[in-house]
């Protein structure tokens, strides 16, 4: 069965793509390093597009609103366009829009972590060799 005709990114004013795939859309405003770690977070279950998870092939349009976990907070982000390219990262920011609730989390939990390391004792010298070796140890790195 033959489909209507679509408007490629050539048809369209200004030539900017009206929708992209979630993991492409991820890597290209800069929220993951890489497209196979986008790739990986989407099909990890990680990624909800709209309050629904989806799938790495999931088309992402400006206006909806983009969840994942970014380290120990929840980030939450509106789709304000999509990108043609990965680019530099003062126009990749205007991509997305992060919400007034998500930038009050982050900001919460970056003055929990502030307060923790202040809390943290600190001894009055560097450890010495044998010290360092018993602080891997506990640590599990060795």
């Amino acid at each position: 069965m033959a489909r209507a005709h679509e408007p490629d990114d050539a048809d369209r004013p200004g030539g900017a793509p009206g929708a992209a795939r979630i993991d492409r859309w991820l890597f290209g405003v800069r929220l993951f390093k890489s497209r196979s770690l986008a790739a990986d977070a989407v099909s990890g279950g990680k990624v909800h597009v709209n309050g629904a998870r989806v799938r790495a092939a999931h088309s992402v349009r400006p206006g909806d609103i983009v969840t994942f976990n970014r380290g120990a907070v929840d980030f939450e982000c509106l789709v304000a366009a999509i990108p043609e390219r990965r680019g530099p990262a003062k126009l990749a920011v205007g991509c997305y829009t992060e919400t007034d609730a998500s930038r009050e989390r982050r900001e919460q939990h970056a003055q929990r972590m502030r307060l923790a390391s202040a809390m943290t004792p600190r001894p009055d010298e560097r450890p010495d060799k044998h010290q360092r070796k018993e602080l891997r140890r506990l640590r599990g790195r060795g």
